[in-house]
């Protein structure tokens, strides 16, 4: 009888090459620049698909309070004086990013920080007033912030923003940037560049971003190990990412939000 010999050869993967490849094959992320970021709310907002402004605010309001939930629960200690995360300052700016910061008072006891009184804020505002949630109208300083909140969240600017920071925000940034409580930023971290980052220097470096849809692509230099980027906003359908070619994380159960990756 002839005897074949068969050669066996072996599959070798570097265990860095399987991390990435792990990573690559749980969450693949898109990022959107500036005009796809407003092209797409339009698209959300079209006959087309049917939300209105308010269903959209509420729904990313509630990505976001799940976020920051998960990320720094109540029961979990920050400092030794206090019980966990409840002492919450919320900055609200004048644009769609303040309405979301707003809305998620109701879920984490908080003081708002905000001097508008847009036509979407008011009935928020009320709210507040009837739930008991304090107003601030100024920040100080640093130390006090630092002495009385466990966490900020930061909806000042959205992606619209472009140029310098003007007042009053130029206080209540620099403000903020000389803190040591952590910050978690709705969408865009202030004073950011929707594709350029934190360019100018100016900006906040927050410890934790919250991305809204899809990540914009300021994200990619959101970059760090301290770094912590959710992603949220379970309503965009396959038909409308598909039209943008995103492709999303999945929402395991019945999630409001996802964890990625953040690039070393």
């Amino acid at each position: 009888m002839k005897m074949t010999r068969v050669r066996r050869s072996r599959l070798c993967i570097s265990p860095y090459r399987l991390k990435l490849t792990l990573m690559c094959l749980c969450v693949y992320v898109q990022y959107l620049g500036q005009r796809e970021a407003q092209h797409f709310d339009e698209q959300l907002m079209s006959s087309t698909h049917g939300f209105s402004i308010d269903q959209l605010m509420e729904l990313a309001g509630l990505s976001v309070a799940t976020a920051v939930g998960k990320q720094y629960p109540t029961n979990t200690k920050s400092t030794a004086a206090t019980g966990g995360f409840k002492r919450v300052l919320v900055v609200a700016g004048p644009g769609n990013n303040g309405i979301l910061g707003i809305r998620r008072v109701f879920c984490i006891r908080s003081a708002v920080r905000s001097p508008f009184s847009r036509f979407h804020l008011v009935g928020l505002v009320t709210q507040c007033e009837q739930l008991k949630i304090p107003f601030i109208e100024q920040i100080q300083n640093a130390s006090d912030v630092d002495a009385a909140y466990d966490l900020i969240l930061d909806g000042i600017f959205g992606f619209s923003f472009s140029g310098g920071i003007r007042p009053p925000f130029d206080h209540v940034v620099g403000t903020l940037q000389k803190c040591q409580t952590p910050i978690v930023s709705i969408d865009i971290p202030s004073g950011w560049h929707v594709e350029k980052g934190n360019e100018s220097g100016v900006g906040l470096e927050p410890q934790m971003l919250v991305s809204l849809t899809a990540p914009k692509l300021c994200a990619k230099l959101f970059t760090g190990p301290d770094k912590v980027h959710y992603v949220g906003g379970r309503f965009v359908s396959k038909s409308l990412a598909e039209e943008f070619n995103l492709e999303l994380p999945e929402y395991p159960g019945v999630e409001q939000c996802v964890k990625v990756p953040i690039p070393y």
